[in-house]
């Protein structure tokens, strides 16, 4: 891959050859590759550094049959087998950081009082933070399996009962089971994604 800053082994890694994994291996993951995650994507951009994303991270049988309510029945196998279960959240006061984060400016006052422009920050920064989250555990070499499929409602009053904080999606982590991938499915060609103006 002429061009290319990262040999070839690395972009497998984090993007080709890459896959979403419903099956799991029986093999644990540990708390330090876990906090190594975070420490690698805390440093990835968000709007003015606001980094509202909050990461839950389920490893016991009675968190795993917490979160289970709150699953779609498709979701439930490949949620429960995975050695953790994120759920990325954002918090709805991230701005009261913002003195900390952003100590160059007053950012603060640019949200307080806000509910819109805070939920539209929260929730795009969050996404971005989570699929941070998900080439960081690729590059650590653990497998992830993003969803969706879950009643956010219950998964919040389950796990944040004082409504600070709101659900974004969940996300398995662990070692991927490649006998269980189906074929990868086709990608759009660039000419049919992009356009060079």
């Amino acid at each position: 891959m002429i061009g290319y800053m990262f040999s070839t082994e690395i972009l497998d890694t984090l993007f080709i050859k890459a896959r979403s994994h419903k099956g799991w291996l029986n093999k644990d993951i540990t708390n330090d590759q876990i906090h190594q995650i975070y420490d690698l994507l805390k440093f990835a951009p968000t709007s003015g550094n606001c980094c509202p994303a909050r990461f839950i991270f389920i490893r016991s049988d009675e968190a795993k049959n917490r979160i289970k309510l709150s699953l779609d029945d498709g979701n439930i196998d490949k949620a429960m087998n995975a050695p953790s279960i994120a759920i990325i959240s954002y918090d709805t006061k991230f701005y009261e950081s913002l003195p900390t984060l952003s100590p160059h400016n007053d950012a603060k006052y640019f949200y307080e009082g806000k509910d819109k422009m805070i939920k539209n920050v929260a929730e795009f920064n969050s996404a971005l933070q989570g699929a941070y989250f998900i080439i960081a555990a690729r590059s650590i070499g653990l497998d992830c399996c993003p969803m969706l499929g879950f009643n956010k409602e219950k998964l919040n009053q389950e796990f944040f009962p004082d409504n600070k904080n709101k659900a974004i999606f969940i996300c398995g982590i662990g070692y991927g089971d490649e006998s269980k991938l189906r074929p990868r499915a086709p990608r759009l060609n660039f000419d049919d994604a992009c356009k060079i103006l």
